[in-house]
């Protein structure tokens, strides 16, 4: 193993450091894995159901502790950090109702007696990014181990101080410290070791679309089953017959949320041509007001960038002479910080086609709903969106119309734990959450019983 040190987003100073994984350790994480996996499996569905609901109440002692960690490892404000912490309690509560809930089918044949069981996978590798590293831990951790299966989570080198902490929580807890490992390290190590090891039977990966399909072609050779929740180039549709008001108050947490660091990002506004004015009179302010400074100060809506090598990309996509309409503030000092930025550039600038994954939007006029739709779907990403109209049947047809996974009317929401959550095209494979997402962790078995004619 090797320590490598983290660095503080808000301050640029060194957190503290934390020990690498190596190859030989993976190895040794996946065979205990398998062992726990096989205990757990057998134990009745109640209890497991207890052993998650424990997990869930260890998390909510320690909400300020995961949230502090989370401001300090992320740069995430604390009021978001929070919410956070609360949400990945209410992930794991909602799952822990899920093992006695898994139930198979009795299927009508002639002969016999037909029935399913949804048998765990065994091993489940969770592979998690950055930018919401308790959170999208969870997705994966909670209804895999619903639905009976061991959990190795790898986290992003960059922010796996939360994640480490969930592993410890659940070991107090008293699930068995095998069941739920966390492997912090090199993603060409740890990651790679657990997308080629056959007894890794399903990995679960968040990240860029790049990545994504590197992962998904090494899993190939195990015929391993993927999730893939990757790139997002997110449209912002405002038609003229909206609240405008409310339209373009709302526009900059849809965008500069986690300071743009969220594949949801609705980080394309598209505005029709006869309210395009107003609407950019009416946003200019709302982004000038975005409160950016001290992630622990309970004022703060905005955070620094991640990192000095994230925030030279963002950057990259503002250069001098760039078609900016208005900027808000960030401090000048210490830390990786940008501020929120809005470019008005033509519909062929790399900063509309391409995922900036920081606090810049675009902003672009359209003409009517068909050319709305087609610029909205002029991308090869398809995660997320909103659009805004007072019309129900507009707000359907388009809705229909946008190939997207997750689509919000009237508001900037995309993610519950209780419904479905994923992508289109580029944006990834497969769905996380709602309440089938331990069926995804499972493999359907089908029974067929003869019964003997009576004599």
């Amino acid at each position: 193993m090797s320590a490598v040190d983290l660095i503080n987003p808000a301050t640029g100073d060194v957190l503290r450091s934390v020990e690498h994984v190596d190859a030989a350790g993976v190895d040794d994480a996946v065979r205990r894995a398998g062992a726990a996996q096989r205990r757990w499996a057998k134990l009745p569905p109640a209890e497991r159901a207890a052993g998650l609901r424990a997990f869930a109440a260890a998390v909510d002692a320690h909400l300020d502790e995961l949230a502090a960690l989370e401001v300090a490892n992320s740069g995430h404000p604390i009021g978001s950090a929070e919410w956070e912490a609360a949400h990945v309690r209410d992930v794991l509560t909602f799952y822990a109702a899920s093992p006695e809930r898994l139930c198979g089918k009795q299927i009508p044949v002639a002969g016999g007696l037909d029935v399913t069981f949804n048998e765990p996978l065994g091993v489940v590798g969770v592979i998690t990014p950055w930018n919401f590293p308790m959170m999208i831990a969870s997705w994966g951790i909670a209804p895999a181990l619903a639905a009976g299966n061991a959990v190795l989570v790898k986290p992003a080198e960059w922010t796996p101080l939360t994640t480490i902490r969930l592993g410890e929580l659940a070991a107090q807890a008293g699930l068995d410290p095998d069941l739920l490992q966390v492997l912090p390290g090199a993603g060409g190590v740890v990651g790679q070791r657990l997308v080629t090891r056959p007894e890794v039977r399903k990995i679960v990966f968040t990240g860029s679309t790049v990545v994504g399909k590197a992962v998904m072609a090494a899993a190939a050779a195990d015929v391993k089953r993927v999730t893939l929740e990757l790139g997002g180039k997110s449209a912002n549709i405002v038609f003229a017959d909206c609240d405008l008001e409310r339209a373009a108050a709302t526009a900059p947490a849809g965008v500069f949320d986690n300071a743009g660091q969220d594949c949801c990002a609705r980080s394309r506004i598209l505005v029709q041509r006869s309210v395009y004015d107003r609407f950019m009179g009416l946003l200019e302010p709302a982004v000038r007001g975005v409160v950016v400074g001290d992630p622990r100060s309970r004022d703060t809506e905005m955070g620094p960038l991640v990192s000095a090598e994230h925030r030279a990309k963002v950057a990259s996509y503002v250069p001098d002479g760039a078609p900016v309409a208005f900027r808000g503030t960030a401090p000048s000092g210490p830390g990786f910080w940008f501020p929120p930025t809005v470019l008005t550039p033509a519909r062929t600038d790399r900063s509309v086609r391409e995922e900036i994954f920081g606090p810049v939007v675009t902003v672009l006029p359209f003409d009517d709903e068909p050319d709305a739709v087609a610029l909205a779907n002029d991308t090869p990403y398809g995660l997320s969106g909103s659009i805004w109209t007072d019309d129900l049947s507009r707000a359907l047809r388009v809705s229909r119309a946008v190939e997207s996974g997750n689509l919000s009317v009237n508001s900037h929401s995309s993610v519950r734990y209780s419904t479905p959550f994923g992508g289109f095209k580029h944006s990834g494979l497969g769905r996380e959450l709602g309440p089938d997402a331990p069926l995804q962790f499972t493999d359907t078995k089908n029974v067929f019983i003869a019964i003997r004619e009576e004599p």
